[in-house]
């Protein structure tokens, strides 16, 4: 599986992220979209950046009941992108009708993810808001595991869990992670973090990078960067 980064492209608008976007002169990145840009415009952003020739992670994170999920999967399987995602948390039903509504008559489908903890959530903040004991990585393995058996492609997850998930779901099973900063950057809200050189080590298979690419003074050169840590 070939290693990539994905640039969170969270703006509130599409001048936004096309201004940032048209300094790639020479690259096409791997983008997410997520729900601030998502809900700002519509799914025309989705088809404009996939007109410009850009990959895209669609990070709108599912989660209600079987049926409603199934339909809206299906609703996004039309807009071409090459990842969507839905809270595990959702429960195995919900991810089996999800992939079922993502799945097109020919049998193609996007890669489908599922969010296990989010990285701003911190093993205390699990035991005393969530209410779910033990560690945290016993619940984010626990969860991958459950997309695993629902037949989805991967998990999202914290770079510091990736390879303990390759290690429960094998290492063909997928494993996208946000959380990344550079040794000298800010953290940020993030809790469970790691740099871009040891989520490879670790055993990500995409990294998300957001605000240490689109806030940097030179965001091409600190996308290079990133490439150069994880991709090599």
């Amino acid at each position: 599986m070939k290693r990539d980064v994905i640039i969170a492209c969270d703006f509130a608008s599409a001048e936004e992220t096309y201004a940032f976007l048209d300094r790639f002169a020479e690259q096409k990145p791997f983008v997410k979209i997520g729900m601030e840009l998502f809900y700002a415009e519509g799914p025309d952003i989705v088809r404009e950046l996939h007109r410009r020739g850009h990959k895209i992670f669609l990070d709108l994170k599912l989660h209600d009941i079987p049926n409603t999920v199934q339909k809206a999967m299906a609703v996004l399987s039309r807009l071409d992108v090459d990842m969507v995602n839905l809270h595990a948390a959702g429960t195995k039903a919900m991810m089996e009708a999800a992939l079922k509504g993502l799945t097109r008559p020919d049998g193609s489908r996007p890669i489908l993810l599922a969010v296990t903890q989010l990285t701003s959530t911190s093993e205390e903040r699990m035991h005393e808001e969530l209410l779910i004991p033990g560690p945290i990585s016993d619940c984010v393995c626990h969860y991958a595991k459950m997309a695993q058996e629902a037949g989805l492609d991967g998990v999202v997850c914290s770079p510091l869990e990736a390879g303990m998930v390759k290690q429960h779901c094998g290492a063909a099973f997928m494993t996208v992670t946000p959380g990344i900063r550079f040794a000298d950057g800010a953290v940020g809200d993030q809790v469970r973090i790691t740099t871009p050189a040891k989520a490879k080590e670790i055993g990500s298979d995409y990294i998300v990078v957001g605000r240490p690419i689109t806030a940097a003074a030179d965001p091409v050169a600190a996308y290079r960067q990133c490439i150069k840590e994880f991709v090599g």
